[in-house]
């Protein structure tokens, strides 16, 4: 059994029923050449993806983020997943997936230039060993996105609430928070709003309640996050969506990112502000997130 894993997809319509979509699977060398040059993913960026955990061969959240995925492609003009098809493949690399974390990867693109039908792939491989960043945490710098709280909803064409595979500007910023000697950075909007972070959702503890800032105004809605929301309900917290000012941040009784891979970071400081930490409550949501959860 390989530790890398590569299924090729192809795409039925959203509304197709079947019981078996194993002949529109083709298992390729995740090693070798398998997209087109013309493949306008790689040449444009133009297409939607998601990151599924995987512990001990549990793919984690596998529906909210399939419903991500039919909602990025929706605000990009894709055709919508057949979601049982793509829950197939998503078992299909599960499988392949040894002991410990995994992450899987689908990808749906726009296909080749002037192609007829979308490109659409699934891949799994080894997660990172994120262990010490849960326990040690992560040092942020804001960043300035450049753009208000309601551009979402006034610019839809800037696709801010879609998770594209154009991530050249998170790349960018984590560049520049670690030229600021920071581990990872949270976007602010130009009215002076607290967004997500590049690659991860923000909860922030402020007294006896739980915050994470509305999804909207280009903000992804975390998978993770929804999960930490589910087990902070459970034992009767209080956890709400809201806008959240940029004068929260350094205020903040405790904050985390979250995410499907790194799971809860712990951030010990916000542009150099030394910010405390709760590694009870961390210890404990990183103990459920490695759980098997549905």
């Amino acid at each position: 059994m390989t530790r890398r894993f590569a299924l090729m997809i192809d795409p039925a319509a959203s509304d197709v029923v079947r019981a078996d979509f194993a002949d529109t699977f083709t298992l390729v060398d995740a090693a070798a050449p398998a997209l087109s040059v013309g493949e306008l993913s790689t040449q444009r960026g133009d297409g939607v993806f998601e990151s599924i955990g995987v512990i001990d061969g549990h793919a984690q959240e596998v529906v909210p983020h399939l419903e991500r995925l039919a909602h990025s492609a929706a605000l990009c003009d894709l055709p919508l997943p057949n979601h049982a098809q793509w829950r197939q493949a998503i078992e299909r690399a599960a499988e392949h997936c040894e002991a410990g974390e995994y992450v899987i990867k689908l990808i749906l693109s726009r296909g080749v230039e002037h192609g007829p039908t979308p490109t659409a792939w699934v891949t799994a491989a080894p997660a990172s060993d994120f262990s010490e960043v849960r326990e040690r945490g992560v040092r942020v710098v804001t960043l300035d996105r450049g753009y208000d709280l309601d551009v979402a909803a006034n610019a839809p064409w800037l696709l801010l609430g879609a998770k594209t595979l154009s991530y050249a500007v998170n790349m960018a910023a984590l560049r520049e928070a670690h030229r600021r000697g920071a581990d990872d950075a949270i976007f602010l909007s130009r009215d002076g709003f607290v967004l997500e972070a590049p690659t991860a959702s923000l909860i922030l503890r402020l007294g006896d309640r739980f915050v994470t800032p509305a999804p909207n105004g280009g903000i992804l809605h975390g998978t993770t996050q929804l999960s930490v929301y589910e087990y902070l309900a459970d034992r009767g917290l209080a956890a709400e969506y809201a806008r959240v000012p940029a004068s929260d941040l350094p205020r903040a009784d405790a904050a985390w990112l979250v995410s499907s891979v790194r799971l809860a970071a712990p951030i010990t400081a916000v542009d150099g502000a030394e910010l405390s930490v709760d590694h009870d409550l961390t210890a404990d949501l990183n103990r459920y997130l490695l759980s098997p959860r549905d």
